[in-house]
């Protein structure tokens, strides 16, 4: 590349110097950047046909069956899993025990 002096050139010839060096920077990074959209088709495509599907979003749970029943409202019941409901908190704060509110298993 030719060395030139800078200080040495008139405004215009400055001016015309800028312009063809902003054209060339800007055509050479739409052509990188073509490049690099290309690579990453490639990559999406390759990602897509080797992984596998899912069917859903959701992981299957199996059901829980109820370990504990409000006494007042029978159809009120509880499995022990997540938050403890008002009404079991209510029971165990008047004082019984959380085995008094356990549903009778069937023996197996």
């Amino acid at each position: 590349m030719k060395r030139m002096k800078l200080a040495s050139l008139s405004s215009d010839e400055l001016w015309a110097l800028h312009q063809e060096v902003a054209a060339t920077l800007a055509s050479r990074l739409t052509a990188e950047m073509r490049t690099i959209e290309n690579r990453l088709r490639q990559l999406d495509w390759l990602v897509r046909t080797r992984l596998p599907r899912k069917t859903t979003g959701r992981r299957f749970y199996p059901t829980v069956t109820p370990k504990f029943r409000n006494p007042d409202q029978p159809s009120q019941t509880w499995a022990g899993r997540g938050k403890r409901p008002r009404w079991l908190s209510a029971h165990l704060s008047s004082g019984k025990r959380i085995d008094d509110l356990r549903i009778e298993q069937a023996a197996a």
